[in-house]
């Protein structure tokens, strides 16, 4: 049984490897060949980089390889638009933006699911485990691979939603400042987006992509719009209607960003306040575990040490 294992293992590597070989090392259609030629070819050109970035959207090797990856493994298992476009707008919120995003993404999944049990089957016919154990590892190992990328992947999104969110109550100070000032909305968002980008990143970088749609041609409000699909926070979608609403009834921007503001950092002082309540009872398994044993120990140990002694004596 051991044997058979060990070999089952051998052909399942060798033949994986030998797919991996010839994803990776498959030659270039024509067609793709002639436009990567045209990219390099016009790469003096002022758009060039815009015009690279649509045309070859495979340009790191990682994204190649994943998308070579994915392809015969996309007819084999298919997804439907509406997971496509669901898995899209999460890597979004997790702030990748890229057309291969998907991809990789779906590359990396299936690249666990497919390696996790392999490499326990390896392990397992090395130690010959039994075969009814080697099972349940394997198994095990598959339901590993298939939900860490997605755990993976929530807390990234999770992580730069909450910088989004620390981030906006000061970005919208600087906003108040900036319309006080005189400039206008579009101006005001470069300002944040120029000067929050060693402080808040995400927020910035965010800020600038809007300002950038509106620059191209793309109507503010749809631009704002897409500000708040991007983020996936409802301070930013609160943020954005109140934005629309001021622009489209012709009200004071600076005040409502004022009033906006205000509301921000008191809901911000309300979840920090939340945050505190909740720390004495998450601490709460901790000292149960770890700390009122040891005090046990410390304060009772002696008196039963006096008392065994006492005992032992009679």
């Amino acid at each position: 049984m051991i044997i058979i294992i060990a070999i089952s293992t051998f052909v399942c590597i060798s033949l994986a490897l030998l797919g991996i070989y010839w994803l990776v090392y498959k030659p270039q259609s024509a067609a793709t060949e002639r436009l990567r030629h045209l990219g390099v070819k016009d790469g003096s050109g002022p758009d060039a980089s815009n015009v690279q970035s649509v045309v070859l959207p495979d340009e790191s090797p990682a994204a190649d390889f994943a998308q070579r990856l994915t392809k015969p493994l996309n007819k084999l298992v298919p997804v439907s638009a509406t997971e496509a476009k669901k898995l899209q707008k999460q890597l979004m919120h997790a702030g990748f933006r890229s057309a291969e995003a998907p991809m990789i993404y779906r590359g990396i999944h299936l690249a666990s699911m497919a390696s996790f049990p392999l490499l326990v089957a390896l392990v397992c016919a090395i130690m010959a485990y039994p075969l009814q154990n080697a099972l349940i590892y394997i198994i095990l190992a598959f339901v590993a691979g298939f939900f860490l990328p997605r755990y993976m992947l929530g807390r990234i999104t999770r992580s730069r939603q909450r910088d989004l969110r620390w981030g906006l109550a000061d970005a919208l100070d600087l906003m108040v400042i900036s319309v006080e000032a005189g400039l206008g909305l579009n101006a005001a968002m470069m300002k944040v987006a120029s000067e929050m980008k060693d402080v808040h990143h995400a927020i910035a970088v965010e800020f600038e992509l809007a300002n950038l749609e509106i620059r191209v041609g793309r109507e503010r409000d749809e631009a704002l719009r897409n500000l708040a699909e991007r983020t996936g926070i409802d301070d930013m979608r609160s943020l954005v209607a109140m934005l629309i609403q001021t622009d489209k009834f012709g009200t004071s921007i600076a005040k409502g960003l004022r009033i906006f503001s205000d509301g921000l950092r008191t809901k911000r002082r309300q979840r920090a306040e939340q945050e505190a309540q909740k720390a004495a009872v998450k601490l709460l398994l901790p000292l149960a575990l770890f700390l009122f044993p040891t005090l046990f120990i410390a304060i009772l140990g002696p008196a039963a040490l006096n008392l065994m002694d006492t005992l032992g004596k009679t």
